[in-house]
């Protein structure tokens, strides 16, 4: 890659934003910064002017806090960021001729009769059938309208995992609750999966891609793993989807997506892709040795609201 090559990226005080500009900071790549907000088009477009990326990396938008039921009541808010917004910038990086990678979501399949539990996964081509949250119908409803446009890969991550503890990462999230539901689903584990999104920018591709690692975890065998590679003392108990609709705002999608699209990418590009369960082992097990090294075992785990950790 050339020395001239410039990453701008947007959401770097995010999550997964935070990570990509490690990585591309560790790589010797040369990355800045947006300061504009998605949905500012005239700020937006004032910043890919003055630096003149080679790439843009889109790791912005609403995913609401503490979680998606934040966006039922704040759908103006969702709509200007997650639509608007992300169109807005692909649009004018598309004017620019720039490359534009969006990590988005894969929650916009839910299980059905053609793709039951246990059965063939949603494919990239599969049309969305799920919107059950309004955070899940507007992800839906841009990636349908970024179809058109020539200049953007769009990553499709769901139930995003880390190799550490973070807040925002899926097993720690599960590991505060006092039940879970025990429902099988694609899932990325990032340290594995973020390198690759680089990867791919870099060869400039385009169109969507399930962007998680291959096969299904159910929570239940996350815990289990937690449990045995982390914390041993950990309990957990289950309830059902209509008992958990009973205190959500909005609904949670379940669904497993088909991978071979992005493992045939993988290899092109040299790179490997862990299966889910060993992704998951892996990740759990680099974590609890951070927390060791860093003198924070056990006081650095998750606490649980209810019952557990006995």
């Amino acid at each position: 890659m050339s020395s001239n090559e410039v990453y701008l990226l947007w959401g770097s005080t995010g999550w997964i934003g935070g990570i990509l500009q490690g990585l591309l900071r560790d790589g010797g790549k040369k990355v800045v910064v947006a300061k504009a907000r998605l949905q500012n088009r005239e700020e937006v477009e004032k910043e890919l002017d003055e630096h003149q990326p080679t790439r843009v990396l889109i790791a912005a938008g609403i995913t609401g806090r503490p979680n998606v039921d934040w966006c039922e009541t704040n759908k103006e808010a969702t709509v200007r960021t997650n639509v608007i917004g992300t169109l807005g910038i692909v649009d004018a990086c598309w004017q620019r001729g720039i490359h534009a990678t969006l990590f988005a979501t894969g929650c916009i399949y839910e299980y059905d009769k053609d793709h039951p539990i246990g059965g063939r996964g949603f494919t990239e081509e599969d049309r969305p059938n799920y919107d059950g949250s309004f955070y899940s119908k507007t992800k839906a409803i841009v990636e349908e309208l970024l179809k058109v446009y020539s200049n953007v890969l769009i990553l499709r991550l769901r139930m995003p995992i880390s190799d550490d503890l973070s807040e925002r990462s899926f097993v720690t999230k599960i590991a505060k609750y006092h039940k879970v539901v025990d429902i099988p689903n694609s899932m990325t584990v990032l340290n594995e999966l973020l390198p690759l999104s680089l990867s791919m920018s870099e060869a400039k591709l385009t169109g969507i891609y399930n962007f998680c690692n291959p096969g299904a975890i159910s929570h239940n065998e996350v815990l289990q793993i937690y449990k045995e590679e982390v914390d041993p003392n950990f309990e957990w108990s289950n309830f059902t989807v209509e008992e958990q609709a009973k205190i959500l705002g909005a609904g949670r999608s379940n669904n497993f997506l088909e991978t071979k699209k992005l493992e045939d990418e993988a290899i092109k590009l040299g790179h490997s892709i862990p299966d889910i369960k060993t992704a998951v082992r892996q990740a759990l097990r680099k974590a609890k040795a951070k927390l060791v090294a860093e003198g924070r075992f056990p006081d650095g785990l998750p606490k649980k609201l209810g019952p557990g950790n006995k």
